[in-house]
């Protein structure tokens, strides 16, 4: 019994229902999120008080500040926090509409901000907390095809690297989990734009992937959960080689064109502290 108390987003399918359940069988409470809730009925009928299901829609700020505050209230404290509730959207970046970046933006990056924001008070009140957010592979390198869901991305592993900065001295860890490719229904569940021939070349070459187990996940997820010194980036899967791979390539780039860095700098003016 670890008498953990977790809050976790998108907990009705995927790597959520799969870390939820982990959780539970482990003998944690927590608090789930889905945005129809009766998904989580056969778990409160197995798990009775140890799970509080609730509604929610990320997008909506006000919504996530009153699903937290509810946990809070219900469980006395909250101890990890997993962002995961997020969708891909597929379309080229001339393929995308307004109406479909800002959806995009609006569920992945600010959906996953306003849950910290609301779960960082009583995180600094308790003097400890663990924050998690699931980015993704795609959070640190790119394919075509899919800009809007690595835009979205990206820019959480910016915020929340800044944000384990500023609060490492109150207590409080900060984790992205960097999945690979998986089964988990997240192709199904995507979004897509609509198609401009001029990018049909694109998707007859396709991404080659070899998926993972999802159900693997969960005791990944525990061990970094439970870890003294929990990492700022974990990737879940087969990812690290060919992201080692880019990047140093971008290092190999960004060597050879340092004349022109150097050159941009101009004289030396001393320095700036702000």
């Amino acid at each position: 019994m670890t008498n953990t108390t977790w809050f976790l987003t998108g907990a009705s399918r995927g790597f959520g229902r799969l870390w939820t359940e982990a959780a539970l069988q482990r003998g944690d409470r927590v608090a789930a999120t889905a945005r129809d809730a009766s998904t989580l009925d056969d778990l409160v009928a197995r798990y009775g008080d140890a799970i509080l299901p609730l509604t929610l829609d990320v997008t909506d700020r006000d919504a996530v500040f009153g699903a937290v505050r509810r946990a809070t209230d219900h469980f006395g404290r909250l101890d990890v926090v997993v962002n995961n509730a997020g969708y891909g959207h597929f379309g080229t970046v001339e393929e995308l509409t307004e109406h479909e970046i800002r959806d995009q933006m609006e569920t992945n990056f600010f959906g996953a901000l306003w849950v910290l924001q609301a779960a960082l008070p009583v995180m600094r009140a308790q003097h400890s907390g663990h924050l998690i957010t699931v980015t993704s592979e795609g959070g640190v390198r790119a394919y075509p095809g899919i800009a809007a869901y690595h835009a979205s991305k990206w820019a959480v592993e910016g915020l929340t690297q800044s944000l384990a900065h500023e609060v490492r001295a109150l207590g409080i860890r900060v984790t992205n989990v960097e999945p690979g490719p998986y089964e988990t229904g997240w192709l199904e569940a995507g979004r897509s734009s609509e198609r401009m021939p001029a990018y049909d070349h694109l998707r007859e070459q396709g991404v080659t992937f070899e998926p993972g187990d999802p159900a693997a996940t969960a005791r990944a997820l525990l061990m970094v959960v439970d870890a003294d010194e929990p990492p700022l980036r974990v990737f879940f899967g087969r990812s690290y080689e060919p992201v080692r791979e880019q990047y140093l390539a971008q290092l190999d780039e960004w060597e050879r064109w340092n004349d022109v860095a150097l050159a941009a700098f101009g004289e030396q003016r001393g320095t700036v502290t702000t």
